[in-house]
């Protein structure tokens, strides 16, 4: 019983870290914000970017947290999805122009012929969770 405790702990800690980590690569790292108001010529805007980014994270966080739901009509979600289509759309370019540090990474830790491998344990690590995900949290609750 304990140690099944001490599991989730760990597990819901590990996740939050790993999303925490990932969220303030997203930010930092790729460079989304200065990016985008660069493209669109707004960057007298930079500072309602970001503080459209935290007060979205921190909704949605509290969203999820406390489960809590909103019923919205099909012609409101419409321009929910388009926005989180290009929050995607947006995400994966940027990872493309930063995809070299696979190679670097691969030389850092001594899999320089094994790019492939590391590629393909990141996609099957990624399969693998969202079939958790699905099968786990959202099919049989």
């Amino acid at each position: 019983m304990i140690v099944s405790v001490f599991c989730t702990i760990f597990i819901g800690l590990a996740g939050g870290l790993a999303v925490g980590i990932g969220f303030v690569a997203f930010l930092t790292v790729l460079g989304i914000i200065p990016r985008l108001t660069q493209l669109t010529k707004t960057g007298h805007h930079i500072h309602a970017y970001e503080w459209a980014v935290i007060i979205s994270v921190v909704i949605s966080s509290l969203f999820d947290l406390r489960n809590w739901s909103v019923r919205l009509y099909s012609g409101v979600l419409i321009p929910i999805g388009l926005a989180n289509g290009l929050f995607i759309g947006m995400l994966a370019a940027a990872l493309t122009e930063v995809l070299n540090v696979l190679p670097i990474l691969s030389k850092r830790i001594g899999m320089e012929g094994k790019l492939i491998l590391l590629l393909m344990s990141l996609v099957f690590g990624k399969i693998a969770g969202s079939l958790f995900q699905w099968l786990y949290f959202i099919k049989y609750q």
